[in-house]
Formats: C-alpha cells, structure tokens, sequence
C-alpha cells in the first residue's frame, strides 16, 4: 500500500480513484494531479514507482491543503462561527441543519432520533374531539 499524505491509499484500484481516498481530494482534483505529475490515471497505485509516488506527495504537499490541516481549518471557520453567533454559527450550535433544509419533517441526521413527547395529541385526532 503506498502511503501519500500519511494516508495508506488502496493498491489495487486506479490511481485516480486512489488518490481520492485523502480527505480534501476529489475526483477533478486527482485527475488534476495525475496530470501535473504526468501519471496515467488508470495504472493501478501498487504499480507506481518510488519516483511516482514521491512526485504525487510533492504536488500534494506543495499545492494543496488535504488531511490534518483541512480539518483543522474547517473546525476554526466553524469555531469562529460560533463565536461570533451569527445565524450559521447559533445553527452549529443547535445542532441543526446550517444550510437553509426544512426541519419541521425530516433533519432526523442532524437532529437525532426522535425524541416522543408523552400526551402530545396529532392534528388529526384534535379535530375529532
């Protein structure tokens, strides 16, 4: 198994899908890479050689922000978010959907599970009263 920005990468399958196994890199982004190290994306990761491995964790390396640090970053926009409370960063802090979703039915990931509220009558069965 190569390993690619600390990331053991899968050595039987293509190149570019391998490469996509590294947090921050997706499909356009590994044919991109595959192409600035002049790698053919449809040799498989097991048959790259020291060279060619070296050359994708340089490019990786030198040019983009993938893993460790990605994650890092994406947890201090949200942390800033939430210091500031503004409406995305109250969101966060709900634990609701941020990006506009409806939750008066569904958001059950973001929500949880359902929590049943005991006595609670539905619509129907008020108007038959």
């Amino acid at each position: 198994m190569p390993r690619v920005a600390g990331v053991d990468i899968p050595a039987q399958k293509r190149t570019e899908i391998a490469l996509r196994y590294i947090y921050g890199i997706g499909p356009t982004r590994a044919r991109e890479i595959c192409n600035k190290t002049a790698i053919d994306p449809g040799v498989r990761a097991n048959k790259l050689t020291e060279e060619e491995i070296s050359k994708l964790a340089a490019i990786i390396e030198s040019d983009y922000v993938v893993e460790g640090q990605l994650r890092r970053q994406v947890q201090q926009n949200i942390a800033r978010l939430r210091e500031i409370r503004c409406y995305r960063g109250l969101r966060h802090i709900r634990g609701l959907p941020v990006r506009g979703q409806r939750t008066r039915t569904n958001a059950r990931t973001r929500k949880g599970p359902r929590k049943t509220v005991a006595g609670k009558k539905g619509v129907k069965e008020m108007h038959r009263a």
